[in-house]
């Protein structure tokens, strides 16, 4: 085997299987063939694993170090790097890379818990302040830490030893306190060195001391001072910066009352103002926006702060001054970074997502306003900072203003479609697509290409501004162009409900036009901002068959809208979710009546015909194809984005992709393997109401088959209850509802923690609704999951309760002609009859068929129904000495009799067994005499 891919395969299928020598083999030599890097670091990870459970640490430390080699952020590598140097004992490396992947998913537990058992050990290791967890730690302990770390003369590995035990001193109240009283923040700040990890260190013990005590924090905030935090902030040094905004972020924590707060004896006797703080750092926030000196790194850093903390988190708080006063003090300055125009000399420091995220917080911030007074003076604002750059005889002034408008269109939309509305703007945009200067091409096509999204814009713009894109794209050289007219003509096809400009375009080939899209989406040497016009130009193109079935067989150009799909860009997230739910035909299609198609032909009216490559076999190919270029990872990475990215809209773009994906049984553990079933309980639980039908569905499909233990670990499965119980509703289509029963069946069988669960959903009463119902499968796929759920005390005791008509249903379920029906109500009959005596004789009475049910179930043709039947049979006579004697005056103790005096037979001995139990218990009540075997 010369293929890396299948011997990476081969090399799965050895450790799912816990042959990890083997598994390792395949491994290394996929390693040998490999010359994919990205395929090189998934090797490496997986042969880390391997060694991880060899317990060759060292080795397994050394392939995971490779990975990380290529990819910093591989969090997989990260997480057995710190498994194998915990083991090795090298606490302080293993805590730092757990650290690494908590700051990369803040919200996995299993990290937390990581960080929580190194901390303590790390705190054991050094006797901070005794062997008691908690205990306040000597002061001299934590002096001579510091006089380590600030030693430039002491070893490098003692020096960052000592900065880590701080860090988890930091963290624990009685240490973060030492620190505080011992000058500890002053002595941080005397740290000089260019070790980046020394100053990692500095300011994660800093954001540990201010974590729930708001007077310590705003006591930092105002000792470090917040020029010198915003300036930190915007460092060159990604880490650095990053965890600076994490201390900033602390502090505003502490300072609105969120997070964790603890009691801290006499602190509660102060009462803090923390509203002057709280403005000074969010004017200090506006300042970066527009400073020329703030790195782009540090003005999205300023940006996210701003996203996270102005707008209120519940619209039922009727506080909204945050968001006022900053409209009033920084909005034209966020307007001022959203009209930037990178390709000017005199533009800030931006970097690819800066713009994009100055849009979001133009968004959010008009989504707080409570009022139209509010929302007018938002746009008064706007359109005067607009009209005041607009210049005649100042193009480039003019430019700006035009990118103020793209970017306001990109986050408030009817606020922007208003702005469209000034006078002039409109056409001064279609005046600078005719423009000789490249740069007024550039700006105008993107802004008409944002402007478009609206109808009546797009009319406009068809009838003014095609031609004038027609001929960009055809006579310039400058790719960056090019590409944004070959979207906006996708656009306005698209916009206008029309292939205007398109289909006649480039001798009418919609493919030439994908071809070029996907040339330019391989092409590494173009910008990223650039090949994302690409990735929306695919999104309208894929549309056509042809267009979507070469692309999924360019796996060059699959691979690198997978890597674009990673940025945090809202833009790039909807694009690749369309593209993705056109390749795999996952959107809503009208089913034509052949009645009015045939009348619509005898009227000569166009009927439009399903294309050849939309049928099943083909979507069912290009599926299998998107599988195999990693499409459930790409996914997976893409709903971890941020809430301000990922719209509501995207979500369900992408909970349709995945429905898709999970419709072939066989392919569900591929889905689940990389991270799908993760990734759909969000789905599942927020967006449109769409989305979270679909993603539950998906979730159904993959629980309907799997092992929850495997698809859902730890406590993730109790996340999914819900999903499935929200398909069973009338409103729901049958295979939501059969596949959902499904999935409660299956979970129901694993544990009585999740049969409870299902319970205080409120599943009880929808399932059995769908016991009556009509459609056989649904009616058995419902018995199914009621019979695991009796095995709950809380459902028991509904069967027992006066005044429902469920163990009658029960009882007449079993003498249903339906076999697997039969089967499963005669399985929760024999479990609520054995669990609760009372239902023995209330069984008698809830229907005069009782007796006949019971015979045919003691009589079935079928083992397992004939077993179950006598096992309520006994249950019955095991109950009481009267139902004992009811059973006994009836058939029923001849057709024991039969069974009882049968040969020993190894296939039936179970039923044989049962009935002699049966008998043996009468004669013990004294009804019957012995009786000798025939």
């Amino acid at each position: 085997m010369e293929d890396p891919i299948q011997l990476k395969e081969e090399g799965n299928k050895y450790f799912q299987a816990s042959d990890y020598e083997k598994a390792a083999q395949s491994y290394t030599q996929a390693i040998k063939l490999s010359k994919d890097k990205a395929l090189q670091a998934v090797l490496y990870r997986n042969r880390a694993a391997c060694f991880l459970k060899k317990e060759e640490y060292a080795k397994a430390a050394s392939d995971a170090s490779r990975a990380i080699d290529i990819n910093s952020s591989d969090i997989k590598a990260l997480y057995r790097r710190s498994q194998a140097l915990e083991k090795l004992g090298k606490l302080d490396q293993a805590f730092k890379d757990a650290q690494k992947c908590a700051t990369i998913e803040p919200r996995n537990k299993n990290f937390q818990e990581t960080l929580r058992r190194l901390g303590a050990d790390i705190q054991e290791k050094v006797n901070l302040g005794g062997a008691v967890p908690g205990s306040q730690p000597r002061g001299g302990k934590v002096q001579k830490m510091f006089e380590i770390l600030l030693d430039e003369n002491s070893e490098k590995e003692k020096r960052e030893k000592a900065a880590n035990n701080l860090i988890v001193l930091g963290r624990e109240e009685a240490g973060a306190e030492r620190i505080f009283q011992n000058n500890g923040v002053s002595l941080l700040l005397q740290l000089k060195t260019k070790n980046a990890e020394l100053i990692l260190a500095a300011v994660r013990t800093l954001s540990g001391m201010c974590t729930g005590h708001k007077a310590r924090a705003t006591a930092i905030l105002h000792y470090l001072g917040i020029d010198n935090i915003c300036m930190w902030m915007s460092v060159d040094n990604e880490e650095i910066s990053l965890a600076v905004c994490n201390l900033l972020q602390t502090i505003t924590d502490c300072l609105l009352g969120q997070g964790k707060e603890e009691q801290h004896g006499k602190e509660e006797a102060l009462v803090l103002d923390t509203k002057k703080d709280l403005r000074m750092i969010t004017t200090r926030l506006l300042d970066m926006l527009v400073s020329k000196k703030v790195s782009g790194q540090g003005r999205d850093r300023a940006l996210n702060l701003l996203n996270k903390n102005i707008p209120r988190k519940d619209l039922k708080d009727h506080d909204n001054s945050r968001t006022i006063f900053v409209i009033d003090n920084g909005l034209k300055k966020i307007l001022k970074v959203v009209g930037q125009i990178p390709e000017m000399p005199d533009c800030l420091p931006l970097t690819e997502n800066t713009q994009l995220t100055a849009s979001i917080l133009l968004n959010k911030l008009y989504d707080d306003l409570r009022c139209d007074p509010e929302r007018d003076n938002y746009r008064v604002i706007c359109e005067e900072y607009i009209k005041s750059k607009i210049d005649p005889q100042n193009m480039d002034k003019t430019l700006h203003a035009i990118q103020m408008v793209s970017g306001v269109l990109q986050g408030p939309f009817d606020l922007g479609n208003k702005l469209l509305g000034m006078k002039g703007v409109m056409e001064m945009m279609v005046a600078l697509c005719g423009s000789e200067r490249e740069i007024d091409q550039l700006v105008a096509v993107e802004a008409l290409i944002h402007a478009s999204t609206k109808l009546s814009r797009a009319t406009f713009i068809i009838s003014n501004g095609v031609t004038l894109l027609k001929e960009i794209y055809k006579k310039t050289k400058n790719e960056k162009i090019k590409i944004r007219a070959l979207v906006g003509l996708c656009k306005l096809g698209s916009a206008g409900g029309t292939d205007y400009g398109l289909r006649q375009f480039a001798e009418g080939s919609t493919e030439k036009l994908a071809k070029q899209c996907r040339k330019w989406l391989c092409n590494t040497t173009i910008d990223a901002r650039t090949r994302k016009w690409a990735v929306e130009g695919l999104a309208y193109l894929t549309l056509d068959a042809d267009v979507k079935d070469d692309f999924v067989e360019d796996e060059q150009a699959l691979q690198a809208m997978f890597e674009l799909a990673k940025m945090s860009d809202k833009t790039i997230l909807y694009s690749v979710a369309s593209a993705l739910v056109n390749c795999s035909n996952s959107y809503d299609t009208k089913e034509l009546v052949p009645e009015l198609v045939q009348l619509a032909k005898f009227s000569k009216q166009h009927v439009p015909e399903e294309h050849p490559k939309d049928k099943k076999d083909f979507v069912v190919k290009r599926v299998k194809r998107l599988l195999k270029a990693g499409v459930v990872s790409a996914l997976a990475c893409m709903v971890k984005a941020d809430s301000a990215i990922l719209t509501d809209q995207s979500k369900e773009l992408i909970a349709r992709v995945f429905l898709a994906l999970c419709e072939d049984p066989k392919d569900r553990g591929t889905i689940v393997a990389q991270g799908g079933g993760k990734a759909l309980i969000p789905l599942a639980l927020e967006g449109t109401d769409v989305g979270k039908i679909k993603a539950s569905h998906a979730l159904a499909k993959i629980a309907a088959i799997s092992n929850p233990d495997i698809a859902f670990p730890g406590e993730r499965v109790y996340e999914v209850v819900r999903p499935l119980v929200s398909l069973l509703n009338t409103e729901r289509d049958g295979l939501q509802n059969y596949e959902a029963l499904l999935g409660l069946t299956n979970f129901s069988g694993r544990s009585d923690k999740l049969r409870m669960k299902i319970v205080k959903e409120k599943a009880l009463p929808d399932i059995e609704n769908y016991m009556f119902e009509n459609h056989d499968q649904l009616r058995q796929a419902a018995t199914e999951c009621m019979c695991n759920l009796v095995v709950n005390k809380e459902v028991q005791e509904r069967f027992v309760a006066d005044g429902n008509d469920r163990l009658k249903l029960v009882v007449l379920l079993c003498g249903e002609d339906d076999e697997k029906v039969q089967r499963a109500a005669a399985g929760a009959l024999a479990m609520l009859t054995a669990a609760q005596k009372k239902l023995c004789s209330k069984m008698t009475e809830v229907t005069t068929q009782w007796l006949e049910i019971l015979q045919r179930l003691c009589l079935h043709d079928n083992m397992e129904v004939q077993h179950r039947g006598l096992v309520i049979t006994f249950n019955l006579i095991s109950a009481d000495k009267e139902l004992a004697k009811k059973v006994v005056e009836t058939e029923l103790l001849e057709i024991l009799t039969f069974i009882g005096k049968q040969e020993d037979d190894p296939k039936k001995q179970h039923i044989i067994n049962v009935a002699r139990d049966c008998l043996t218990k009468c004669m013990d009540y004294g009804l019957i005499k012995p009786l000798s075997r025939a």
